[in-house]
């Protein structure tokens, strides 16, 4: 399975500007690192997959989302950067689209 690159995650534009400041707010916050938007989440070893639930229910409370199916995939939360396009593409998309 080929996983995209943050360079292949497109920059939201205004909705990354003011939603990747909040997102490294609680994730610092919470684990007491300051994370950089295109760090790796997972890898760096500082968030485990029980802490990518919390994530899912912050996002979901927060941004007003609902995250189900294949949105679930642990490669939408890795960074800050793919959670923004995350949020910003299911605010965008039509209920039901995103994930069996």
């Amino acid at each position: 399975m080929t996983v995209p690159s943050d360079q292949e995650v497109s920059d939201t534009g205004d909705r990354f500007d003011t939603a990747a400041p909040e997102l490294v707010r609680f994730l610092t916050a919470r684990t007491g690192r300051t994370w950089p938007p295109d760090t790796d989440l997972f890898a760096t070893g500082g968030l485990s997959s029980l802490f990518a639930m919390e994530l899912v229910v912050h996002l979901e409370q927060t941004y007003g989302v609902s995250v189900r199916g294949t949105d679930l995939r642990l490669d939408n939360f890795r960074t800050v950067r793919r959670m923004v396009a995350l949020v910003d593409r299911l605010r965008n998309s039509e209920p039901g689209d995103h994930g069996a």
